[in-house]
């Protein structure tokens, strides 16, 4: 599935891309091409910015990083992971709905209320982790050394359900409304087994689908419901129960890290670093003044108490065994991810304590 993709395409849009940077053009001994499907006012963008700077400057002028933001070089999760399989693109950021096609394991992220909030799951997804670990080393054996999976940070905040009909306080309310979803299997199982419909519709799609009714919900974050303006296509009930932490994947070309000699692995691996921390902190901006616009425009922000958010999770469960048992090692990384987030619980429970004495 990774091989033997025509490149014509690709090499003309690397062309058409924009203008060099001053590196780039002809003194930088190494040139990687970034793509991100998104748009400048995406916290993947702020984290290239970050990644590029930290990496142009910290070489010396060395590596070089040009930013091929939106469609340019390819279109979605496949054609874009079998750019980088091929060389032809050096990094791309994915959702794990947009990867699963290729690396099925990644669906993990989407697994419902496992991690708690933003700290637990920053520290569960940081790099060196049981978890991350695990990632890695999956990435590369399926891909066949082909793709490294270099860290993972947020692309959006966190998923929770929005939809057009009412507010959702519990499984109950969720019955027979038409969810969208991407194509991959466990998003699908999990509106499933809260009584609604699972729809696929491509996400350009989807502000006309919410018009016509042919879908009547989503799972997304804030950030991404009002960048699209969903609540102008009747997007008006969005409940808080954060089901799922919106993971990025940042994939590069391991022939284009390996041919790098240490010092400058070690820059690019310290990029990446930065670029996640960035990705961490931008949503919980972005989403306060999001928020903000979402209720002025007369949208229902409805937090689930501890006892409807409990009912939610009950009613999802089923979900943790549909993916043990279907995924290609799913328990072995379903195992590492809650391993991670013990042991984040912990040591953040033992820093708040210091921290309260």
């Amino acid at each position: 599935m990774l091989k033997g993709l025509t490149t014509a395409a690709l090499a003309a849009a690397m062309l058409a891309g924009g203008a060099f940077s001053a590196f780039a053009a002809g003194h930088a001994e190494f040139n990687l091409r970034a793509t991100a499907n998104s748009n400048e006012n995406d916290e993947d963008y702020d984290g290239l910015v970050v990644f590029k700077n930290h990496v142009e400057q910290a070489s010396n002028g060395k590596i070089a990083v040009e930013l091929f933001i939106g469609t340019q070089l390819c279109s979605n999760g496949a054609e874009c992971l079998q750019g980088i399989a091929d060389g032809n693109i050096d990094i791309y950021i994915s959702t794990s709905g947009g990867a699963s096609g290729i690396f099925p394991f990644v669906q993990v992220l989407d697994l419902p209320y496992l991690m708690a909030d933003d700290r637990v799951a920053e520290a569960a997804l940081a790099n060196g982790t049981e978890f991350t670990n695990k990632m890695k080393e999956m990435t590369l054996d399926v891909s066949g050394g082909a793709i490294r999976l270099m860290t993972i940070g947020n692309t959006g905040g966190w998923r929770n359900f929005a939809n057009t009909k009412r507010r959702v306080a519990s499984p109950a309310d969720m019955e027979g409304l038409k969810i969208r979803t991407v194509v991959a299997d466990l998003p699908q199982e999990l509106v499933k087994a809260l009584g609604a419909s699972p729809t696929p519709i491509p996400w350009p799609e989807l502000f006309t689908s919410f018009q016509t009714g042919v879908v009547e919900g989503s799972k997304n974050g804030i950030t991404d419901i009002m960048g699209m303006k969903f609540p102008d296509a009747g997007l008006q009930y969005v409940t808080l129960d954060g089901h799922a932490y919106m993971g990025a994947l940042w994939f590069m070309n391991n022939e284009s890290f390996s041919s790098m000699p240490p010092e400058l692995q070690r820059v690019v691996v310290d990029g990446f670093y930065a670029l996640q921390q960035a990705t961490f902190a931008s949503p919980k901006r972005k989403s306060i003044q999001a928020y903000q616009d979402f209720q002025a425009g007369g949208g229902d922000l409805y937090v689930p108490t501890p006892d409807e958010k409990a009912a939610f999770k009950d009613a999802a469960s089923p979900v943790y065994d549909w993916f043990k048992s279907n995924i290609d090692g799913g328990e072995e990384i379903f195992n590492a991810l809650n391993s991670a987030v013990a042991e984040a619980e912990a040591a953040i429970d033992a820093q708040r304590s210091a921290d309260l004495n």
